[in-house]
């Protein structure tokens, strides 16, 4: 491993602290790390962070805001195809691929340089630019060959792109995610491979943006959506813009410059793509820690087992946070991992366990999806949990035709006997939006019945969302199903 340099003071021993170096040291500076290093400096000015990595958090390089950026390209281009409904025309857009990437590499680099400046900026403790690994349960060896021992550990290594073996087979043409954000110029034609968030949300914006695509998923699986409902309505849609196959048994070549891609059920079908994509998930960054030399409690896949409400590696003094533990992988999470993990590393064995916010999960596709609470399938799997459905189509509701967004299908969950509102999963206008009103319905722990005290406008979307909550209040058994096109505030409502 290269020895890199360190950000602020050189490694030095601390005299007089005691048996170990540090009280905390933080393995990774990305969203979870640093959110640990600065809620663990609140409480000790003796807390390493350790990263031997490019800064920046994964959000800012490669996840959210880079995606983010050529999703605004693509809607810009796709903008005009809405009008002619509104008895408006624009010619077809010219897209110039060299100006679309050279904003999407100049404003993610802007965003790396907040984060890189927010870590130079920590006035407390040590920046370590090493890599390290576990010696034992205290101790790290960092890439330059000395070590540092801590009182407590926070793991916040991140995650990397998983990509099946059978891809490989691509050569040089496949790429990840990562590697579409340092593009020059916009390819011809890509094969996607994976049909979660990040196969939908840059399959339908290459698409958008003139790029030839196919889309090849398994599974039937559309984003993170689990209810077979919206999840069909959301294949249907997108089948009807791009062309995708949502349980692909494929053949993987080369093809001289190009990829070959067969399918079917003979693979009598082949198409030949520039790139491709693997957009096939993430693992986390653990199998390079040393976690052989440690006495953590190791899960089937190798993360070690932890409470996700205090951190905590089973009854040890080391915590995990962030797409390290690849339960929850969002920016969000990871930085309220941190703050956790940080704050009982730092007051160990004075640990404890915190309530966490109510889960949102948000595709940027269009139309978007959004998750929300519990899902469908952890309701099903729930033990003794007996729930209810309400829904809601937004293609006749009445904001949403006078927009042409009318697109889309709302799903609410609640709890049978006490009506209280459990989650949701959509697809549909404005879900971004509607998410985070269903989020906080949850964590304040409404029934059905509260809710629909609540205000309403006339006409806006969350109108839709009223009829969805009247129709599942309907079927909790504590009102009548709401008339079709109910008027009571407006045709349409």
């Amino acid at each position: 491993m290269t020895n890199h340099t360190v950000i602020t003071n050189s490694y030095r021993p601390i005299s007089g602290a005691g048996e170990f170096d540090f009280d905390v040291a933080i393995i990774g500076a990305g969203t979870a790390g640093m959110a640990a290093y600065r809620e663990a400096s609140q409480y000790s000015d003796r807390v390493a962070l350790i990263d031997g990595g490019p800064l920046g958090t994964t959000c800012a390089r490669v996840g959210c805001m880079p995606s983010k950026l050529l999703i605004a390209a693509a809607e810009a281009a796709h903008a005009g195809s809405r009008t002619p409904m509104f008895g408006v025309r624009y010619d077809d857009p010219a897209i110039d691929g060299i100006a679309v990437m050279k904003r999407v590499r100049s404003e993610r680099d802007r965003f790396v340089g907040f984060v890189t400046e927010a870590v130079h900026g920590f006035d407390k403790g040590e920046i370590i630019r090493e890599y390290a690994r576990f010696e034992d349960d205290h101790t790290l060896r960092l890439s330059s060959g000395r070590k540092i021992s801590a009182r407590t550990i926070v793991i916040a290594t991140g995650s990397r792109p998983a990509i099946p073996q059978a891809l490989f087979a691509a050569g040089e043409r496949l790429i990840v995610n990562d590697d579409i954000f340092d593009w020059a110029d916009l390819p011809g034609s890509v094969a996607v491979f994976g049909a979660g968030v990040i196969g939908l949300e840059l399959g339908q914006a290459l698409h958008r943006l003139g790029v030839r695509v196919r889309l090849f998923g398994r599974g039937g699986q559309a984003g993170p959506l689990t209810d077979p409902v919206v999840r069909q309505y959301a294949t249907d849609i997108f089948s009807g813009e791009f062309p995708a196959i949502w349980n692909a048994d494929t053949r993987i070549s080369r093809k001289g410059e190009t990829v070959a891609v067969r399918w079917g059920e003979t693979a009598d079908q082949e198409a030949s793509f520039d790139y491709l994509v693997a957009a096939t998930g993430r693992r986390p960054n653990i199998d390079k820690i040393g976690l052989e030399n440690t006495g953590l409690p190791l899960g089937k896949t190798g993360v070690p087992q932890y409470d996700p409400l205090s951190g905590r590696v089973g009854d040890t003094h080391i915590f995990i946070a962030g797409d390290a533990a690849l339960d929850l992988p969002l920016l969000h999470e990871a930085a309220d991992e941190g703050r956790l993990a940080g704050e009982n590393a730092a007051r160990f064995p004075h640990s404890y366990r915190r309530s966490r916010r109510t889960p949102i999960g948000i595709v940027f596709s269009d139309p978007q999806i959004a998750m929300v609470g519990a899902s469908h399938a952890s309701l099903l799997a729930r033990q003794g949990c007996h729930f209810a459905t309400g829904e809601v189509s937004f293609e006749d509701q009445g904001r949403a035709r006078v927009t042409g967004l009318n697109k889309g299908i709302l799903r609410l969950y609640a709890e049978h006997g006490s009506a209280r509102f459990l989650g949701a999963e959509m697809i549909g206008p404005s879900a971004e939006h509607v998410a985070h009103l269903l989020a906080w319905s949850i964590q304040a722990n409404m029934t059905v019945e509260q809710i629909l005290q609540m205000p309403f406008y006339h006409p806006v979307l969350e109108e839709g969302v009223r009829t969805a909550f009247r129709n599942l209040n309907h079927a909790l058994g504590f009102g009548p199903n709401p008339p079709l096109r109910c008027i009571d505030c407006g045709p349409g409502a």
